[in-house]
């Protein structure tokens, strides 16, 4: 009883010491971190705490540091869910350096206060006010009613997905590899998949092309990707409604999210079925039946969703396939969920917005509701900011790499490493140490959200409130 009390109280502490860190509450300042601010922090402290372990000698598989600036790349391609790397994850990290990239991509899937909230859980300490709204922003919510509900539902939706991946994949992996190498494969790659990250520890430098048509292993990884990519606030009211039977209807962002998400899989679908179907390279290699071909489709279609794992070598595809899935890419997954992109609803938002003023409407309305203007500036904002981003990383890495590199490889990298993807056309390893460190940031703005980057440096910056200022009004010329 006596020692149940102290580990208590040390994982009481430990936990503590930890969140304070996280929060900078040990650094003197004038006033308190703001929400955006501490998932900035708290995401940048994950990659800290991961790179210095991925730089101990213990983390390689040959006993020397792999350097800083690989475990840098490494951490955050963990922490931030894509799955670009520098190295062979499976022949460049030992059990210990793969054990670390694998806590860091569960860590970064679930969210940063998401973890905390868990291990609040735990050990029984209250959640505070402040803590809520950090974990509403972080979620992707609106509202601060049944917050902590939700956290709760996110863990149980995670625990039960990757377990029923594991399951799934265990029947083909112990088999192929022994119980336990198997089990560890199946453990790592469902992980991978529901969080996003794309990672693969096989060591054979193409992903998942030697399973590629595999039904078992492309079905079960895809369903993760879907699951991880719709968000967790869908794939929690539909729980609800189906599997509980609670009579209500769906909300309009479940509705959009999975008409959207449906719609984009399927154009996906018949596009690189339609464009790939005799490229000698891909779904055109000699001896793939009709099922080899519609199964390398579909799974096309899905990973560019943020995913990262690709049956299919990226730059092996035609070039309308490329642009495709770097558009693919660009819209990503949906709020609240594994994935990056502008996601599938900002992207809807625009459409609608752009029908609404070629009709010459007043307000935008979607399936008989009308969108509030603070829900459209928003969505111009994110896409605006992440179009600029785009484009300025890219034009960087073309100034860096000058004729070394395609630029549209370039920019298939900057879109994938934005919107968390991982897939590459295979210039990672390519890449100088400068291209390297630009990856980075934008992984990590990705991961974090541009907007919110943006909102926690402007905040920052802002020297005066000038919300309750209006100038007088004026018109300029357009288009």
């Amino acid at each position: 009883m006596e020692f149940g009390v102290h580990l208590r109280e040390r994982v009481y502490n430990g936990t503590e010491i930890w969140c304070e860190v996280f929060k900078l509450r040990i650094l003197k300042r004038k006033r308190p971190l703001n929400p955006a601010e501490i998932l900035v922090f708290g995401f940048g402290g994950m990659i800290v705490i991961g790179t210095i372990l991925l730089c101990l000698p213990a983390a390689s598989s040959t006993g020397e540091s792999v350097g800083f600036l690989s475990a840098f790349f490494s951490a955050t391609s963990a922490v931030c869910v894509t799955g670009l790397s520098v190295l062979e994850i499976g022949t460049a990290f030992s059990l210990f350096g793969q054990m670390v990239m694998l806590i860091l991509i569960q860590l970064g899937g679930i969210g940063f206060m998401t973890a905390t909230s868990m291990v609040y859980m735990l050990i029984g300490r209250r959640i505070t006010l402040k803590d809520r709204i950090v974990i509403k922003d972080s979620l992707g919510e609106t509202h601060l009613q049944g917050v902590v509900r939700m956290t709760r539902s996110v863990l149980i939706v995670t625990a039960a997905a990757e377990a029923a991946g594991i399951l799934l994949l265990s029947l083909r992996f112990i088999p192929e590899y022994g119980a336990a190498r198997g089990f560890y494969y199946s453990v790592f790659h469902s992980i991978s998949s529901f969080c996003n990250a794309g990672f693969d520890v096989f060591g054979l430098g193409n992903s998942l092309v030697s399973y590629a048509y595999d039904p078992l292993v492309t079905i079960t990884i895809m369903s993760l990707i879907t699951v991880g990519g719709l968000g967790f606030f869908v794939v929690v009211e539909l729980y609800r409604k189906t599997l509980l039977g609670h009579k209500y209807h769906l909300k309009l962002h479940t509705k959009i999210v999975l008409i959207t998400s449906g719609v984009l899989v399927l154009a996906g679908f018949l596009f690189f079925l339609a464009f790939e179907w005799n490229n000698p390279r891909t779904l055109g290699a000699e001896g793939l039946s009709t099922g080899d071909k519609v199964l390398g489709a579909m799974f096309q279609s899905v990973t560019p969703r943020t995913a990262g794992y690709a049956t299919i070598p990226q730059g092996d595809l035609m070039p309308a396939s490329k642009i495709a899935t770097t558009a693919l890419m660009f819209i990503g997954a949906s709020p609240s969920g594994t994935g990056g992109g502008i996601k599938t609803t900002t992207a809807v938002m625009l459409l609608f917005l752009v029908a609404t003023i070629v009709t010459g409407k007043k307000d935008t309305v979607v399936m008989k509701r009308r969108m509030s203007k603070d829900v459209m500036m928003r969505a111009i904002t994110i896409a605006t900011i992440a179009f600029v981003f785009v484009g300025f990383i890219t034009m960087l890495l073309c100034i860096v790499e000058q004729s070394h590199l395609a630029a549209s490889d370039l920019l298939f990298e900057t879109v994938s490493a934005f919107a968390t993807v991982g897939l590459s056309t295979g210039i990672t390893h390519a890449l100088s140490p400068m291209s390297q460190i630009l990856i980075i940031i934008t992984m990590f703005a990705g991961r974090v959200g541009v907007f919110t980057v943006s909102m926690a440096v402007a905040k920052r910056m802002s020297k005066q409130d000038v919300s309750n200022i209006r100038y007088p009004e004026e018109r300029v010329m357009i288009g």
